[in-house]
C-alpha cells in the first residue's frame, strides 16, 4: 500500500516527495511508527550538496533524516515493553546484533550496521518508519515529540561525555558551539563539570552556548597560534588549565588548540569530522601523556540517558529549537540549516499531516 509520503534526494542538490508503500515489520520485534518530528543533522546537508560522505556514496534515490521522534502505530507479535500509542525517541542506526563488536557491547561500532539516512538505507523523513523494539526509546507523558527529535544529536554528546569520563568539579573546553558541541557542554555540565568554555568564531553562537552551559567563551584569531589560542583559554582559567577538551568542530587549528590548551594528563576526544588527514602535534600529545579517545555515534544507555536528562531538566534541548517547518516545506528546512544569515541551529520538519 502506497501511503507513505517520503522526503526523498535524487542527487545532488535534488530532492523530490515520493509516496511510497507503507514498510512492513521484519521480524516479532520490530515496531511501526508514524514519524511526529524530525531534526535536520550536518551528515543530511552534506549527502544533499555533496552526494557523499567519506566512502558512504548515494548511488540511489535515499529518503533523508534520521533525527526522529513518533508514535506507535503497530507493533510485531514478541514485541513487549512498548504497544500502539507510545510515543518514543528513534535510534536510527540497526546493528546486526552477532559481530564481536556488537556482543562486546561497542554496537555502534558494528561493520554491518544498518544506519538511517545513510548509503544505502533509507532514513526517517516519511510517514512511517520501521525499527526494532529495542531501538525504539520510550518518551514519558512531559517530554515533547519535538524534544525526542533531540534525543539523538543529545546521544551524541552523552556518548562523547562518556568517554571524557567528565566528572563533578572539572573544567571543560569544547570546540565549535553548533548543535554538537552546545549539547556536549550540556551533558558535561549535566555530569558535574564547574568550568565550561566554548570555543567557536560565531559570537551568536557562543551566546547560546552561555544560556545552555558555558560559564566561559572564547572567539580565536585567526592570526594566532594554537599555543597562542591555548593561552588565551588558560587566562580565562585563571591560569589553570583545563582536565578535558572535546573537538566538534573537526577544524585542524581547533584540534591543534585543544591539545595545546589541556593539563598534563588531561584527556582529548574527537567528535567533529572535518579533513581525513591533518597535521597533529604529536610531541605535546606525547609529554602531556594525554587520554585520547574518537567518539562515534551512540552506544548501549546513551538514549536512555539522554532521554532521562531531558525529563528531569538537566539538559534544556528546547533552547536550540529555532525553527520549525511543515513536511510539505522539507527542502525550505535544508536551505535553513545551509544559509547562515538564517542562524538556524536546530531544524525541525513536522511529520506528514
Amino acid at each position: 500500500m502506497a501511503d507513505n509520503p517520503s522526503f526523498v534526494l535524487q542527487k545532488i542538490n535534488t530532492v523530490k516527495f515520493e509516496d511510497r508503500p507503507v514498510p512492513e515489520l521484519k521480524s516479532e520485534k520490530d515496531v511501526l511508527v508514524a514519524i511526529k518530528q524530525t531534526g535536520i543533522c550536518g551528515s543530511d546537508v552534506h549527502y544533499y550538496t555533496h552526494g557523499a560522505i567519506g566512502s558512504f556514496i548515494v548511488k540511489a534515490p535515499m529518503v533523508l533524516g534520521h533525527e526522529s521522534a513518533g508514535e506507535i502505530v503497530k507493533v510485531g507479535a514478541a514485541v513487549k515493553s512498548l504497544k500502539i500509542g507510545d510515543r518514543v525517541a528513534l535510534e536510527p542506526g540497526v546493528p546486526c546484533y552477532f559481530c564481536k563488536q556488537c556482543k562486546a557491547g561497542r554496537y555502534n561500532l558494528c561493520p554491518e550496521m544498518a544506519f538511517a539516512a545513510t548509503p544505502p538505507f533509507d532514513g526517517t523523513l516519511a510517514r512511517y518508519y520501521v525499527l526494532p523494539e529495542d531501538m525504539c526509546v520510550l518518551l514519558p507523558d512531559h517530554v515533547s515529540l519535538e524534544e525526542g527529535a533531540l534525543i539523538e544529536p543529545l546521544s551524541v554528546g552523552v556518548h562523547s561525555v562518556r568517554r571524557a569520563g567528565v566528572s563533578a568539579g572539572q573544567s571543560v573546553v569544547v570546540f565549535g558551539a553548533g548543535p554538537a558541541g552546545l549539547l556536549i557542554g550540556a551533558v558535561a555540565k549535566a555530569f558535574g563539570a564547574s568550568t565550561i568554555v566554548a570555543v567557536d568564531i560565531q559570537q551568536d553562537r557562543l551566546d547560546l552556548a552561555k544560556r545552555v552551559a558555558a560559564t566561559h567563551t572564547f572567539i580565536p584569531s585567526r592570526s594566532d597560534s594554537a599555543d597562542v589560542s591555548a593561552s588565551k583559554i588558560i587566562a580565562l582559567l585563571g591560569g589553570n588549565p583545563p582536565d578535558v577538551a572535546i573537538d566538534a568542530s573537526g577544524v585542524e587549528p581547533s584540534i591543534k588548540t585543544a591539545i595545546a590548551v589541556l593539563k598534563q594528563g588531561g584527556t582529548y576526544v574527537q567528535v567533529g569530522m572535518g579533513a581525513p588527514q591533518i597535521s597533529f602535534p604529536i610531541t605535546d600529545f606525547t609529554v602531556k601523556e594525554i587520554l585520547a579517545s574518537g567518539s562515534f555515534r551512540y552506544g548501549p544507555g546513551d538514549y536512555e540517558l539522554a532521554v532521562k536528562l531531558v525529563a528531569t531538566g538537566l539538559v534544556n534541548v528546547k533552547d536550540l529549537i529555532t525553527h520549525r517547518v511543515k513536511f510539505t516545506d522539507a527542502e525550505k528546512a535544508f536551505k535553513l540549516v545551509m544559509d547562515p544569515s538564517a542562524g538556524a541551529v536546530k531544524v525541525l520538519i513536522a511529520g506528514p499531516e
